[in-house]
């Protein structure tokens, strides 16, 4: 989930100065696209002969711009005959505020310096079942720091206490190490995501390859000679002994002297650490919605939201599915049957695996390489996607993430889950989580001035930047293929229909508009924004970009899973919650949406106007498929449209907005109903 990178140099290596500083902040700065909430280094300090770790809540490239930062780069480098180690990490914040220095990267626990690409998602658990250690922080990371320092105390063999240690989490780990005790470096990943460079002097390593493609376009590698990105596979790991700069390559699963007492340095070295503040006032970029109803205002809080039940089920539907009056452009029949209903060809069908299969052949590759890139969200169909491609179609994915600060903790742990377990990478493109959600909340200031149904989207704008990533990383990664987990069952219309377009019952995907539509869904915002001027700000920006993102980045090589495969409710929940522990969330029975941070919103603010969301047109496109009856989805959308105030308390937390405030501004918006 983030951005790990260093160099490490032998004794008798000959490189300048200015190379190993230039190097070292190259892979900071290239590492950022991993993460922006907060930063740190760890460098060992030739002069004072101690360890300098310098971290605080800014991106690396304005930590790098800090004179103590800059002070310990040149006193790790002052001397190069002696040997180097400098790393660090550019993060996207998970567990722990990274406004608690202590939750921020490098951590250091018991004399070991870590920095982590990754989630523990049992990180709880392991503290339960070993008593015996202390916690003192809330980042997931000190946890497999205390057990390893728990195994060599026991005077197991660093191998053993590593691979032990990340054998008990269940989540992702890429992972670098550096100890008080012991003149050793560490690598070490269950999952793949980390590279490395290296010869018999220096070594380089970051959490993507692309990040050392660039990287030696950059930096002038010729000095070291002959070179070569390799990858630190799946469940396996590097130990660099720092005296005689050999590296030891291990798999997970080989047979160790598991009793091979490590030999400490004569005296340990003392770790300096060093809290860089940021100059910004900033909000917390997490909070985990698991445990917000237990805060002291949440009852009365709650008693805020309003579902007025009563007065939606006495709408008019349709006979056939569940769409109400409400619905833009919604005409009934004789027989009380919608357009909608009359205009619905059946997509869900049976399919054909074996098809699919046919089509990726010329895609796979071998050797190892990766042959495909899954757009991954967490959610239940993008994990059941990935779950089908490494099993089924026996592909090698690689996936990719677009967190564009609306992707939960609880999206973010289930990406840790199925990963770690599958031994799959996972690529973060972490967008500039501050503005992003700044800019959320401008929108939403605006909306609340002058609400119309048709604007809302503009609250979602900022993540459609997930298309023109995928075609990016796909570029970069000599990938050709795409599988996504795109279901035509989530198709809304009324979304655009409040925005006075007609639905388009032809088009080819439920994201597809037509240009006429596109004109005209530019006329509408456009008027609007004459309406309510706070809507002119820095994110008219990022929708220009989105909207391009969604609909011109090209789209070759592209397939949906659910083209050829039926998309299947049960089947799809009993395989991701009984395979992979997948996480549901605590305030809704629901399985979809949740690691959406904006759909609770949205949908709150849809019901209570409409008297509908979209967990009615889901359900109705699953009445049309022969899916589940009528009574059935009738009794579903009553209990999933009530409000979930985990959620939307989080919501606008994150965004900053005040929750009493914004929630009594929408209870007081007229209804259509």
């Amino acid at each position: 989930m983030c951005g790990i990178f260093g160099v490490i140099t032998s004794k008798d290596n000959n490189n300048s100065k200015d190379f190993l500083g230039k190097s070292l902040r190259q892979l900071a700065y290239l590492s950022q696209s991993r993460g922006k909430d907060s930063s740190g280094l760890c460098v060992f300090n030739q002069v004072e002969k101690e360890i300098d770790v310098l971290k605080g809540p800014l991106p690396i490239k304005k930590l790098l711009k800090e004179k103590q930062v800059n002070d310990a780069i040149n006193n790790a480098i002052s001397s190069i005959s002696n040997g180097i180690f400098a790393f660090g990490h550019a993060r996207l914040v998970t567990n722990g505020t990274q406004l608690n220095d202590e939750n921020n990267q490098p951590v250091v626990k018991d004399g070991i310096i870590g920095v982590h690409n990754g989630i523990v998602v049992n990180v709880d658990k392991l503290w339960e079942e070993n008593p015996q250690l202390k916690r003192e922080y809330e980042i997931d990371t000190e946890v497999m720091l205390a057990l390893i320092r728990d195994f060599l105390n026991k005077d197991y063999s660093l191998q053993y206490s590593v691979i032990t240690a990340i054998n008990k989490v269940f989540g992702t780990v890429a992972t670098a190490l550096a100890f008080d005790d012991l003149n050793k470096f560490v690598l070490a990943t269950n999952n793949g995501s980390l590279y490395t460079i290296y010869n018999k002097d220096i070594l380089f390593f970051a959490s993507e390859h692309y990040i050392l493609s660039q990287f030696v376009k950059k930096v002038d590698l010729s000095v070291i000679g002959d070179y070569k990105i390799r990858q630190v596979k799946p469940n396996t790991g590097i130990i660099i002994d720092l005296d005689k700069f050999s590296i030891n390559e291990f798999a997970f699963d080989d047979e160790i002297d598991q009793n091979l007492k490590e030999l400490s340095i004569n005296k340990k070295r003392k770790i300096l650490i060093t809290p860089i503040k940021s100059d910004k006032k900033q909000l917390s970029t997490v909070v985990d919605l698991n445990y917000i109803h237990l805060n002291p205002d949440a009852e009365r809080e709650k008693a805020l939201l309003q579902y007025p039940i009563e007065k939606i089920k006495r709408l008019k539907r349709c006979t056939k599915c569940l769409l109400p009056e409400t619905f833009p452009f919604i005409e009934y029949d004789d027989e009380g049957v919608c357009n909608y209903c009359h205009n619905y060809k059946k997509k869900n069908l049976s399919g054909d695996i074996d098809k699919l299969n046919d089509l990726v052949k010329p895609y796979r590759k071998a050797n190892g390489q990766y042959d495909v890139l899954l757009p991954f969200s967490g959610g239940r169909d993008s994990t059941y996607v990935l779950h089908v491609v490494k099993n089924e179609l026996k592909l090698n994915p690689i996936t990719y993430t677009y967190d564009w600060g609306m992707v939960t903790d609880l999206a973010r742990r289930n990406v840790a889950r199925i990963c770690g377990k599958l031994g799959v990478e996972n690529i973060i493109v972490a967008a500039n989580i501050h503005w992003k959600r700044e800019n959320i909340k401008k929108n939403i200031q605006a909306w609340l001035k002058y609400p119309h149904l048709g604007m809302i989207p503009l609250f979602m704008a900022g993540d459609k930047f997930f298309f023109y990533y995928a075609h990016k990383i796909k570029k970069q990664l000599g990938i050709d293929l795409e599988i996504w987990g795109v279901n035509e069952l989530e198709n809304t219309n009324f979304k655009t229909g409040f925005a006075g377009l007609k639905p388009q019952f032809d088009k080819k995907r439920i994201y597809s508009l037509s240009l006429i539509n596109q004109l005209k869904l530019f006329g509408f915002v456009g008027k609007n924004l004459m309406k309510s001027p706070g809507y002119i700000n820095q994110s008219i920006f990022d929708s220009l970009g989105s909207f391009a993102s969604r609909y011109i980045t090209p789209k070759a090589d592209y397939y949906h899973l659910f083209d050829y495969i039926r998309w299947d409710e049960k089947l799809i929940e009993n395989t991701i919650l009984n395979k992979y522990e997948w996480e549901k969330a605590v305030d809704t029975s629901s399985t979809w949406r949740i690691g959406d941070g904006t759909a609770s919103f949205y949908n709150y603010i849809y019901t209570l106007i409409a008297g509908f969301c979209e967990n009615d047109t889901f359900r109705s496109n699953q009445i049309r498929e022969g899916m589940i009856t009528r009574e059935e989805a009738l009794e579903l959308i009553y209990e999933e449209n009530k409000p979930r105030y985990n959620s939307l308390k989080w919501y606008l937390e994150i965004v900053g907005l005040d929750y009493e405030n914004v929630i009594k501004r929408i209870n007081q918006i007229p209804s259509i109903y």
